[in-house]
């Protein structure tokens, strides 16, 4: 048996999914820390109901949450939700969606200037997933300037979201360091992706109590312990 035929085997094993009608999708139960990412377009969220939800093992126990796009927009429902699912218990994070037109340092800085980091939550987001028709060098400045004005001000490294084939094809090997969050949806076992990863967003379609229209389903990598180690001290 090839190297890679074993380490199919063994990610197979470790990533089986199960059939959740409560959440409405398949859900791979080999990881133990599920969570889900929302925007304005989920409306207004009822948290402790999202909480509350538990069915067999799985529990939403993060929430990635849309803050700020490019040099000036907050999202609309930013405040209420990055407030409100801190007080239902749910581990939070803010992710900043990424114009390549635009200074990397400016979208920085609105993204600084909506977010409050506390101990206990997750690192920040660069939600980074199209070019823009930009040049993918100056892509790749800008982001780096995003990334290195947002951990310098909160003294993290920074969560970089993208999907697979944008990670292999623009961004590579220059941003290996930082703690990757991939969506894939077109293999049912895990990311296709040659790095390690943190977070796996892997449904697009999911149902929560508390939310009124799907949303996106994700997985931590590791263990509670794992999970710790990566949070804002």
């Amino acid at each position: 048996m090839s190297y890679y035929t074993l380490y199919d085997w063994w990610q197979e094993q470790r990533a089986h999914f199960v059939s959740y009608p409560e959440f409405g999708i398949e859900i791979p139960t080999k990881y133990s820390i599920h969570g889900i990412d929302v925007s304005r377009y989920q409306n207004v969220i009822d948290w402790p109901s999202v909480k509350q939800m538990s069915v067999g093992q799985v529990q939403i126990s993060f929430a990635f949450i849309k803050a700020t796009e490019g040099l000036n927009d907050e999202d609309e429902m930013f405040a209420r939700n990055w407030k409100k699912a801190r007080e239902a218990g749910i581990t939070r994070g803010a992710y900043h969606f990424f114009l390549a037109t635009k200074s990397g340092k400016d979208q920085a800085e609105n993204f600084i200037h909506s977010v409050k980091l506390m101990p206990g939550d997750m690192p920040p987001v660069l939600d980074i997933e199209q070019t823009y028709g930009v040049p993918v060098d100056l892509l790749r400045d800008r982001a780096k300037e995003w990334l290195e004005t947002v951990q310098g001000y909160y003294g993290v490294p920074p969560v970089i979201y993208t999907n697979v084939d944008f990670y292999k094809q623009v961004l590579k090997d220059d941003f290996d360091s930082y703690p990757l969050w991939v969506a894939h949806y077109l293999k049912r076992d895990r990311p296709r992706i040659y790095r390690d990863w943190s977070f796996w967003q892997h449904n697009e379609s999911g149902r929560v109590n508390g939310i009124l229209t799907p949303v996106d389903f994700n997985v931590f990598s590791g263990d509670s312990a794992e999970f710790r180690k990566l949070l804002v001290n």
